[in-house]
């Protein structure tokens, strides 16, 4: 069906621009993927930028249809209503380095256009500044901006617009054309896409983006030829052969990228971002009002995530290793492809649990209600284990400096290991599951983090004494429960405690509950949580186990 022209930057029109947009990734997405040469070639750009638009294009889509729902068809959305859908979507589904400054870029956007200046429409100055706050906020969010990437192009849009004048049509035209002669010049502002004969991949993106934009407001589209790349003496080349002579994924930059979205204030975010400066390279930090998505490229996953559980409440952990040939190592020297003996040590919470860990084969340290372990006993631990790489999961947002000593003082007697920041036993069966002895170290590292990270966690336990607490005051022998750490939920009755919890966590989404029973536990909660689940959340299964003296009556996780 033919796309009716916009004539002010509204609601309809953001609408549209994500619909268009979307279509135009997904004619572009495997050139673009052809022409990704920097950061890393990795062959994923467009892929990446084409996920993060199908997410902001979904959020917009969910407003429209609730508004519709309501029985409340005129005069529709605002655009308020629809740039903040439009700028969450992309801040939860940004993917890559790429995907995650176009995120920041329609934050930018959206801070803009929800102001008072343009309460319900914005006309071509509201478009123009609203592309000059996207191009700034991207350029302050990425740690150490280079230039000849999506961040020039992005200023050399909103600088044309700037100077445009007339609607939004000529606004989005001149944005477009002002991209497509900054991407132009990228290869003689980067080296590494001089040598390849290539445009910028994330720019290119970008001028896809803008192109949608001005049909949006024109109901024309820009043919933009860039199916074929001009190299350096003028010939033309295929996208899929500009990769050619790029440096590798692997080769001279760090093993792995993480992302993640992150629950942090700010004051926490702002010690995070040196943290992982300091970690590696590519850092993007994106977002604001209490979430975060954190992109970041380190030879250390585990350190990466234990920054973020540091700083907030991390999840939808992504950890994608480069080039899966290169070992990376941290402490002993291992000879390329060797797969050493490697054991995974585990503190748990009661007999029960120590059993479940040891059927799995992984080596235990019991850790009684108000006995932690000290860290000689992680050491002593992994001495038991007999293994030359080690997985450590202390399971306790505690235990975490001290697995991080004993992990420390392991690694000077030439035994390599990784320490993830599991919280709870049920996330550290969710890095057990995935656990595979045979791959690469670091392979099974990630894959182990990346479970343990998807996993929310709850306990359901009895106040000892009055306090204050995040849910209200508590009363000693009232029932706690409690979500990721802080207390959500105050009640009298165990199973109905259970159920508010459950219900809270799957809210937001599960595949897998784990239901993990201590010796207090009524016999019947068990059976009630099952039932819950199966009649209330399609599609998701439920498992349990008995954890014996675990201290709490009932712990939960969901992946």
């Amino acid at each position: 069906m033919a796309q009716v022209p916009q004539t002010f930057f509204d609601a309809l029109a953001v609408r549209a621009w994500c619909g268009l947009a979307l279509d135009a990734l997904g004619r572009a997405r495997e050139e673009i993927d052809a022409i990704n040469v920097y950061p890393v070639a990795d062959g994923d750009t467009g892929t990446n930028l084409y996920l993060t638009v199908e997410s902001a294009a979904a959020a917009v889509e969910a407003v429209f249809a609730g508004h519709e729902a309501g029985g409340n068809r005129e005069p529709g959305p605002t655009l308020a209503d629809a740039v903040r859908a439009m700028a969450h979507g992309a801040l939860i589904g940004a993917r890559g380095n790429s995907g995650t400054i176009l995120a920041q870029m329609l934050r930018g956007m959206a801070q803009v256009l929800t102001g008072d200046e343009a309460p319900g429409h914005a006309d071509g100055r509201g478009l123009g500044l609203a592309l000059r706050r996207a191009a700034d906020s991207a350029r302050q969010a990425v740690a150490h901006p280079v230039e000849g990437t999506v961040l020039t192009v992005a200023s050399a849009a909103a600088h044309a617009a700037e100077a445009a004048e007339g609607d939004c049509g000529a606004v989005a035209r001149a944005a477009h054309e002002g991209a497509r002669a900054a991407l132009a010049e990228t290869p003689d502002q980067l080296p590494v896409l001089r040598r390849a004969g290539v445009v910028d991949a994330g720019g290119r993106g970008l001028v896809s983006v803008l192109a949608a934009l001005v049909a949006t407001f024109t109901g024309e589209t820009p043919h933009d030829r860039h199916a074929r790349v001009e190299a350096r003496d003028g010939t033309s080349r295929d996208p899929a052969e500009c990769a050619d002579g790029a440096p590798a994924p692997g080769q001279g930059g760090p093993a792995f990228e993480v992302i993640y979205l992150l629950e942090a204030g700010d004051a926490a975010v702002a010690r995070l971002r040196e943290r992982l400066d300091g970690l590696g390279d590519s850092l993007v930090v994106v977002g604001g009002d209490g979430l975060w998505n954190v992109h970041v490229h380190v030879d250390d996953a585990g350190a990466a995530v234990e920054a973020g559980v540091e700083a907030g409440r991390p999840y939808r952990i992504r950890i994608t290793h480069f080039g899966a040939g290169d070992v990376h190592t941290t402490g002993a020297e291992w000879t390329r492809g060797e797969r050493a003996q490697r054991a995974v040590v585990a503190v748990v919470p009661g007999e029960g649990l120590a059993g479940l860990y040891t059927e799995a084969g992984a080596t235990t340290v019991l850790a009684r209600p108000g006995e932690p372990p000290a860290s000689g006993e992680l050491v002593e631990a992994v001495r038991r284990a007999h293994a030359r790489e080690v997985v450590l999961l202390p399971n306790d947002a505690d235990l975490r400096h001290t697995a991080a000593a004993a992990a420390e003082q392991v690694r000077a007697e030439g035994v390599r290991v990784a320490l993830i920041p599991t919280r709870s036993a049920v996330q550290g069966i969710a890095a057990l599951a995935v656990h595979e002895p045979g791959r690469r170290f670091d392979e099974d590292v990630v894959a182990m983090t990346s479970a343990a990270g998807a996993t929310r966690y709850a306990e359901v336990t009895v106040a000892e004494r009055q306090s204050w607490t995040m849910a209200g005051i508590c009363q000693a022998g009232d029932v706690l429960g409690l979500v990721d750490g802080d207390v959500a939920v105050i009640g009298q009755d165990v199973t109905a405690t259970a159920e508010a919890v459950l219900d809270r966590m799957l809210a937001a989404g599960g595949e897998l509950v784990t239901l993990v029973l201590g010796d207090g536990a009524p016999a019947s909660v068990a059976a009630r949580l099952e039932t819950r689940v199966r009649e209330g959340y399609l599609a998701v299964d439920t498992v349990v186990y008995d954890g014996g003296g675990q201290g709490a009556l009932l712990l939960i996780g969901v992946e």
